[in-house]
């Protein structure tokens, strides 16, 4: 046997942290730590908070890719986190790409996770967690987009993995938890109407914040145009959460969706800048 049939593909890993504190009224930098493909950037910004740009190096994801990111709000601060680009989540040859990422907001804080759509290309294979723990006043908004292939390249995914698990929790006990799959025949399964009924791209936003009961109203009435897209109001564990699930024909018209909403539970700022349309 040749040597080059018994050398293993080679496979990406990557380990990024970021701790923010506040510091004279602005969230500052208290520990920052990458290593491998996870790389952290802090554009400058014009108020009291940070916003920090994750990429991955490596340029996509694939099978046996591994990323850990991990990130802690201090007391009082605000930190948005997003992706440089849309992550690519390729054809595996073998093995399944995971992703972690860890998120703890001390009191008074707000944390934003909002990274950029992912793209799942056909035989993908991911499986992907996020957890994270809130103090009993932080606030915490999280937006998830999945396209299925790139309609505009003419993309389709016939088969593949892809898995995604949530666990939110609020002074130690859980306020959010969920579990997405799509295994497998993944065409046949987003054509069925009881999931994506044809949509190639969706996206799920979870908002827990002390105002959740005073945005519903006009968060339902933001997505009021929007034929499949719903939004609920919960309160678990003394805290009150919105939850919304979102589908569009395509990325584009989902990112169309998602830009207000975002803005509107971020009291209308804008998106993080990297986010173009």
């Amino acid at each position: 046997m040749s040597d080059a049939a018994i050398i293993a593909p080679q496979r990406a890993w990557g380990k990024g942290r970021l701790v923010a504190k506040s510091e004279r009224g602005r969230t500052r930098i208290a520990e920052l730590y990458q290593e491998g493909c996870a790389k952290i950037r802090l554009p400058k910004t014009f108020d009291g908070s940070m916003e920090a740009v994750l990429i991955n190096s490596s340029g996509g994801v694939t099978g046996g890719d591994q990323l850990e990111w991990g990130f802690a709000a201090g007391e009082g601060t605000s930190l948005t986190l997003t992706t440089q680009a849309c992550e690519k989540i390729y054809k595996a040859s073998a093995g399944t790409a995971a992703i972690t990422t860890h998120i703890a907001a001390a009191a008074g804080s707000r944390v934003d996770w909002l990274p950029q759509e992912t793209i799942l290309f056909d035989r993908a294979s991911l499986s992907r967690s996020l957890e994270v723990d809130l103090a009993p006043d932080a606030s915490f908004l999280a937006v998830e987009a999945v396209l299925i292939g790139r309609k505009a390249m003419g993309e389709a995914v016939h088969a593949g993995l892809c898995r995604d698990r949530w666990r939110v929790r609020s002074g130690g006990g859980l306020v959010h938890a969920e579990n997405l799959t799509l295994a497998d025949d993944i065409a046949r399964l987003a054509a069925r109407p009881a999931t994506l009924g044809g949509a190639a791209a969706f996206a799920t936003l979870l908002y827990i914040a002390p105002d959740c009961e005073a945005t519903f109203s006009k968060l339902r009435g933001v997505l009021a145009p929007v034929v499949q897209a719903g939004v609920s109001h919960y309160r678990v564990g003394g805290r009150d959460k919105l939850v919304a699930r979102v589908t569009a024909l395509d990325g584009f018209e989902l990112r169309k969706i998602l830009v207000p909403l975002i803005s509107h539970l971020r009291k209308d700022a804008s998106v993080p800048k990297v986010w173009t349309l």
